[in-house]
């Protein structure tokens, strides 16, 4: 059995991959006494005897583990964080898996891997095979559409939404400066910031993202089927990323919940040469506490 502290676990995100290690037939989870979650004696001290601690803090909560953690030297654990301290840093892996060939490998071997934010792995997803493939260029202006589930908001948007006192809908990170962006641009290749517009509807969980593209603008002016072509190709060989033929004429966000997958479409109207890249996934899977599980398990050797 591998051991695993999640510091931070009555979290939405703790708790959420917690109730999917409580079922884990090879992983067993400790936790720290609740008088001493703030005491980094204690939390040294349960470090030194796990395997591996997930962290789902603040940022800056998660940065001062890092710290606690490298006072153990060789005894330190692995370290999975679930915030947005690390995901751009130098020194950690990034923890999507299906980024590009080898990116599993190098989250089995590493020490500190970034957890992906819910956002970011559908941009990701789509673009970044795209950007490789030269059909999109890194420098091309794009706009990132996505609508999320409250529970992405954290427990003050829970209860809102959950008391009625909420909108049904809303537009939010209206000053373009949303958190998820850098590893956007870091892990899609880009050099043009997007302009990115997330907004959360009144359901609990699930998530669309969504890219319109103007065909003639791209390089080499690709059909439809070219950029189908390119998701298809990258994700192929995947069980949690898979290209799906864009046969329906509306999409809803919630029917991957609970689960670890994500599936990428293609609309487009070839007159017109217009597409629309999208994405849908869980936001509290995919997009957070199965992607943090599916990265222990490669962390621990367990996948």
């Amino acid at each position: 059995m591998a051991s695993v502290f999640i510091d931070g676990e009555a979290g939405t995100t703790g708790l959420g991959i917690r109730d999917r290690l409580a079922r884990h037939p090879r992983v067993s989870v400790r936790s720290i006494a609740s008088e001493d979650r703030k005491n980094p004696a204690a939390k040294l001290e349960l470090m030194r005897e796990v395997d591996l601690v997930v962290l789902c803090l603040p940022d800056e909560a998660s940065k001062e583990t890092v710290r606690l953690a490298a006072e153990l030297g060789g005894d330190a654990p692995k370290i999975l964080d679930a915030s947005t301290a690390h995901r751009v840093a130098p020194d950690w892996t990034y923890g999507f898996a299906e980024l590009a060939e080898g990116q599993d490998e190098a989250i089995r071997r590493a020490k500190h891997v970034a957890n992906p934010g819910c956002y970011a792995t559908g941009a990701i997803a789509l673009l970044r095979p795209l950007v490789d493939a030269g059909l999109v260029a890194p420098d091309f202006p794009l706009t990132i559409n996505a609508v999320s589930g409250y529970s992405g908001g954290g427990k003050s948007m829970i209860e809102a939404y959950d008391s009625g006192t909420a909108p049904s809908f809303e537009l939010y990170g209206l000053g373009l400066d949303h958190k998820h962006l850098p590893e956007v641009m870091a892990y899609a290749r880009l050099t043009r910031r997007p302009i990115f517009v997330p907004s959360v509807g009144n359901f609990h969980q699930g998530m669309l993202v969504s890219i319109p593209l103007h065909l003639d603008e791209l390089p080499g002016r690709p059909d439809v089927a070219a950029l189908g072509e390119a998701l298809a190709t990258r994700y192929a060989q995947g069980d949690h990323v898979v290209f799906a033929e864009a046969t329906e004429p509306r999409i809803e966000a919630e029917s991957l919940n609970d689960t670890n997958r994500m599936e990428l479409r293609v609309y487009g109207n070839t007159a017109h040469r217009q597409a629309v890249l999208v994405a849908k996934l869980d936001n509290l899977g995919k997009g957070a506490s199965a992607a943090a599980v599916q990265n222990l398990e490669l962390m621990l050797g367990l996948a």
